[in-house]
C-alpha cells in the first residue's frame, strides 16, 4: 500500500478495492458475518479486513490477480484439504478468482471451525 493512506476500517478497505474484487468481497464479508458470535469485531489488522472472536478469527483481502482468505488457526486448511482441491492453497491461505467468491457454505464451514477452536483455547 505503499503511497496510499492505510484503510481506517473496512468500510474504506472496501471501498478501495476495484470491481468484481469489490463485490466478491463483499459477499465472502457478509457469509462470514452469518456465522459468527454476535460479540464478533471487525478490524484492520496487517493492512487487511480481519475479523476478532476471542483472538483473531479469519481475515480476507483482495490482490490484483486473486483475492485470498486467511484463516488464522493452524491446520483449518488441512483440515479442508479436499474440499479445497480447485484452490490455490498454502499453509495460511486460500486463493480465489477475483469474481468468484469460495462457495459460501464451504466458507461458512471453515469459519464455524475457526470460532470452535477459539472457544477451545479461550
Amino acid at each position: 500500500m505503499r503511497g496510499k493512506i492505510a484503510p481506517k476500517n473496512v468500510d474504506e478497505y472496501l471501498a478501495g478495492v476495484p470491481e468484481p474484487a469489490r463485490s466478491t468481497l463483499k459477499r465472502i464479508r457478509a457469509v462470514i458475518r452469518s456465522v459468527v458470535p454476535a460479540e464478533t469485531t471487525e478490524v484492520i489488522s496487517y493492512g487487511i479486513p480481519l475479523f476478532k472472536y476471542k483472538g483473531m478469527l479469519v481475515g480476507y483481502a483482495a490482490f490484483t490477480k486473486h483475492c485470498s482468505l486467511f484463516p488464522t488457526g493452524s491446520g483449518v486448511i488441512k483440515k479442508f484439504e479436499k474440499e479445497l482441491k480447485d484452490f490455490p492453497t498454502s499453509k495460511g491461505t486460500v486463493r480465489f478468482p477475483v469474481d468468484k467468491p469460495l462457495p459460501s457454505a464451504l466458507l461458512q464451514k471453515i469459519v464455524k471451525v475457526r470460532v470452535a477452536e477459539n472457544e477451545e483455547w479461550d
